[in-house]
């Protein structure tokens, strides 16, 4: 049984909502149907438009974006249409029909992008890989998800991190970068662009310490650990996001004024990750919890 959440999100056009899901759809194409004959290859699409006020359906890699004509405003229509797709999903309606989202080669392009950690280089596809990320210290962690299932094949690679459209990998000493690059960027891009699945539907993160956000959320947090977690997803983690990394609260000592965070892929290691930590997230918790944090500590994930 699937289990399909919708988030409704507002986009620039203001007859245009996107539904977004907690799951891929389809398979990084994109599908504009404009009435119910249209839309025969997706059962989904033909439901949604027997609401009269529906005037486009779009189908994105985690999302469903739907135009409305004038006759109905957001206000009285997002929460029904909202419903409505959640129970579609999790009725298990076919959102393309079988075939039709493996048609041809995905257009894809991947690029080689070197990290901070001089182990770590990072692979970055003009398509959205995952949902949320994950890390892999090893191939029975990536029972999960057969692209880093295959790239342990590579007897050079010792640990991935997949996060939105990326794919950070550190190697073992064995290897330089400038001899096995091109052949993992080639094996990426071809693994992709062959419609091959980055992680298993449904099951968007590994078993270990990619996982943690969705267990402290569950915790109950004191007041400063909220306000640790909030600057460090606002102003720290797109930074190391551009790096190839990730950082992860951890913990948060009242009586020592000690923050502990994971720190993952190229971050993970990192020589220069001291010097970060304590010249910049140290300092910039410091400054903006004024005497409620003393020292930073990292965790290695």
């Amino acid at each position: 049984m699937s289990n399909y959440s919708l988030e409704i999100v507002p986009t620039t056009r203001p007859n245009i909502y996107k539904f977004e899901a907690n799951s891929f759809l389809v398979n990084h194409k994109n599908y504009e149907f404009k009435n119910i004959d249209d839309a025969k290859k997706s059962p989904l699409a033909q439901k949604l438009f027997y609401f009269p006020f529906v005037k486009t359906v779009f189908l994105a890699q985690n999302f469903v974006a739907i135009e409305k004509y004038d006759i109905a405003e957001w206000t009285d229509i997002k929460d029904e249409l909202k419903n409505t797709i959640e129970e579609l999903l999790n009725s298990g309606v076919k959102i393309i029909e079988e075939g039709e989202d493996k048609k041809g080669n995905i257009p894809v392009t991947v690029y080689a992008e070197s990290t901070p950690n001089p182990k770590t280089m990072k692979f970055v596809a003009n398509k959205k890989l995952v949902l949320q990320s994950s890390e892999y210290k090893s191939i029975d962690d990536a029972k999960n998800s057969p692209l880093a299932q295959k790239l342990f094949h590579f007897p050079f690679v010792k640990e991935i991190f997949i996060d939105e459209n990326y794919i950070s990998i550190s190697k073992y000493d064995i290897a330089e970068w400038e001899d096995i690059t091109l052949e993992l960027r080639e094996f990426i891009r071809n693994y992709i662009q062959e419609g091959n699945e980055v992680v298993k539907t449904g099951q968007n993160s590994a078993t270990t310490k990619e996982t943690q956000p969705e267990v402290t959320a569950q915790k109950n947090l004191d007041d400063t650990s909220k306000e640790i977690i909030a600057i460090l997803d606002e102003y720290v983690k797109p930074a190391v996001a551009s790096d190839g990394g990730n950082i992860l609260f951890d913990s948060y000592n009242e009586e020592t004024k000690t923050v502990k965070v994971i720190l993952q892929g190229a971050c993970s290691g990192c020589p220069s990750s001291t010097f970060t930590l304590k010249n910049g997230i140290e300092n910039m918790l410091k400054e903006m919890l004024h005497n409620k944090v003393n020292t930073v500590e990292a965790i290695n994930g």
